[in-house]
């Protein structure tokens, strides 16, 4: 089981995907223990029943969907929220897995 869980959503969980391969790829060349996945907007609230999830990033095309998510993630990692943000735009753009990973692993740990 890894270390950390780390949650993409976007409109349909393609365009994450190759990110999702970036982010793999800077999580091994640094030795770190994380699995990191991608889904739609509509199968996140499945993810979330299913798996302990430590952070959750959403892709700049579903920024909109930000509040919603707060509510969802709001108590659910032993009582306290899971920590969510919105991937940068550039960083999205440019499929930067390095820098999206560090974004994550500064929610997770602060």
């Amino acid at each position: 089981m890894a270390k950390e869980t780390i949650m993409l959503c976007c409109a349909a969980g393609m365009s994450t995907s190759l990110l999702v391969k970036k982010m793999q790829d800077a999580a091994a060349a640094v030795g770190k223990d994380a699995e990191i996945f991608a889904v739609s907007a509509s199968e996140a609230d499945q993810q979330l029943e299913t798996k302990n999830i430590d952070c959750v990033l959403l892709g700049p095309q579903v920024r909109y969907m930000e509040s919603d998510f707060k509510k969802k993630l709001a108590g659910r990692k032993n009582g306290a929220d899971i920590p969510l943000a919105i991937i940068d735009m550039r960083s999205y753009g440019m499929m930067d897995g390095k820098t999206v990973l560090a974004q994550a692993d500064k929610l997770i740990n602060g």
